[in-house]
């Protein structure tokens, strides 16, 4: 074949560039397949159209394939970044993550998602898998409880952020359950004072839940504990306020039986001072 001029020049070098090119990999691939230890598919990158790999990754999840499954989620954001199905992906790899119990893998790619495409339909979606995922990691009440906190965060952002979602009755639900987590670890810390005796450590710890946690399951117990605490200490107001307080929302619990109890030994009963914070913070229960 003849060339003329310039563009004659640039096409023959063209194809000499290509031809080197194409003796370069046959090189190399013939010197992988000399080489046993050498993987030449290593060497040949496949690009899936992105439908297809994300079919196939739900395909996988169908099937219990979950690390299948996540190596086509991945894929796509490799191969077709910002793309309508790498949105997804970012998703579905969340879920994957989580399933798998990879729960901080699983928080960075749904906040990642976030960061991203904030406004988006699977938003709240995003959100309820880092809450679910904080959620799995909590620990007994005897150990630190930061976790809580965290999937406290988490869940109250789907329920304000989006409260017309699918997941708020089910954030809501693992939401007390948190909150009773870190109302039960301050009653532990409260209980390590009070059998010390330092009374006044005890008695803020005990205060702590019922003005932060007063609708969980330890509220009845603290407020039985302000009673022998402020009793321990003196200050029967106080002490006849919470027994009052804890009557009046509970008056077939066991926690005001023994305090109504402890009140009598000295010959008290349970009267409410309508000034004092117990009085005010009472009047938030729930059987208020």
């Amino acid at each position: 074949m003849v060339f003329s001029g310039f563009d004659g020049q640039r096409r023959g070098m063209r194809i000499a560039f290509a031809a080197a090119g194409f003796i370069g990999v046959a090189s190399l691939l013939g010197g992988c397949q000399s080489d046993p230890d050498i993987d030449i598919t290593a060497y040949v990158q496949t690009i899936d159209p992105a439908d297809v790999l994300y079919n196939e990754g739900l395909a996988n999840l169908n099937a219990g394939q979950l690390t299948e499954a996540g190596r086509k989620f991945d894929a796509i954001d490799r191969q077709h970044p910002y793309s309508e199905y790498a949105r997804k992906a970012m998703v579905m790899n969340a879920f994957v993550n989580y399933r798998q119990g990879q729960y901080a893998e699983a928080i960075n790619a749904a906040s990642r998602y976030l960061s991203l495409y904030p406004g988006d339909a699977d938003a709240a979606y995003a959100q309820y898998i880092v809450g679910l995922a904080y959620f799995r990691q909590i620990p007994d009440v005897t150990r630190d409880q930061r976790t809580s906190a965290r999937a406290i965060a988490a869940f109250t952002e789907v329920i304000e952020r989006f409260p017309d979602s699918e997941y708020v009755e089910d954030s809501q639900t693992k939401l007390r359950f948190a909150r009773d987590q870190l109302a039960g670890k301050e009653m532990q810390i409260g209980r390590y004072y009070l059998e010390r005796k330092e009374f006044v450590a005890a008695a803020n710890r005990f205060r702590l839940v019922v003005e932060q946690y007063p609708n969980t399951r330890q509220i009845e117990e603290a407020l039985a504990r302000l009673t022998e605490t402020y009793y321990a200490m003196g200050l029967t107001s106080e002490a006849q306020t919470a027994a009052a307080v804890l009557g009046h929302n509970y008056p077939d619990s066991q926690w005001y039986a023994d305090s109504y109890k402890l009140l009598k030994t000295g010959g008290l009963e349970p009267r409410e001072n309508k000034g004092s914070w117990i009085s005010r913070a009472g009047a938030r229960l729930v059987g208020a």
